[in-house]
């Protein structure tokens, strides 16, 4: 990767639980491979559950945090951990916590000054909120980083891919490309819906991710192993 080439990413889905942190983490991985140090970031995450140290943990940042190489405690990738897994700006008004902007956008710049590459993962889909003014979406514009969108493959899928990136390209932002990740059930017409989504996203494939083979799918309250980032990362190509 030459240094002209954007080496950090704001990385979006077509909804919740469609595989963002399964691709961040792989992401991060292949930016590694280049010789880049690299670290996952995420603006605020819902829902913790207690590690076997009695400490609160959430899953997506721990499984960036394996894939970033980071002891637990030995960097903030998030500013803000809220305990209840639900929409974040729900979670924040009901225990009075503002999600503030600015506050994420210096954490993320903190993480700049120590790291070759940061990758971004959003919470749920592009204009999710995160307070009565603010959206996601908002949040990416002001980062102004390529974005890469996580089509989950279900039914759905295509209307969702191709609203989200109306939604991308409204805020004047790049799509550095998209992903194909196989959900835990193969969708029918899985190649064929696939295809689709080629002849109307303008944007790059940066591949597919088929099913996590059964021994890496990750356990309920657990991140993904630093195998399972490795077998998502063996299938998807960084933007050029």
């Amino acid at each position: 990767m030459t240094s002209n080439l954007p080496t950090s990413f704001f990385v979006t889905g077509t909804d919740t639980e469609v595989g963002k942190t399964l691709v961040s983490g792989a992401l991060v991985l292949k930016l590694k491979e280049k010789g880049l140090s690299a670290a996952g970031f995420k603006p605020v995450v819902a829902g913790t559950y207690t590690g076997s140290s009695g400490q609160k943990l959430n899953e997506d940042l721990e499984a960036l945090r394996i894939a970033s190489g980071l002891n637990p405690n030995e960097q903030s990738l998030c500013p803000y951990v809220l305990d209840e897994a639900a929409a974040p700006h729900l979670v924040a008004k009901k225990n009075g916590i503002y999600l503030d902007c600015t506050i994420i956008l210096g954490a993320l710049n903190s993480l700049d000054h120590q790291f070759d590459s940061v990758v971004v993962e959003g919470a749920g889909g592009f204009l999710v909120p995160l307070n009565e003014q603010e959206d996601l979406g908002d949040l990416a514009q002001a980062m102004d980083l390529p974005v890469i969108l996580v089509v989950g493959m279900r039914l759905g899928c295509i209307n969702h891919a191709l609203l989200t990136c109306e939604a991308i390209q409204s805020r004047q932002l790049t799509i550095a490309g998209w992903v194909a990740n196989t959900l835990s059930d193969e969708m029918p017409l899985l190649e064929e819906n696939i295809q689709t989504l080629k002849d109307r996203i303008f944007a790059p494939f940066l591949g597919i991710i088929p099913s996590l083979p059964a021994q890496l799918k990750k356990s309920e309250n657990a991140p993904y192993s630093i195998e399972a980032l490795g077998f998502a990362a063996e299938h998807i190509k960084l933007p050029e």
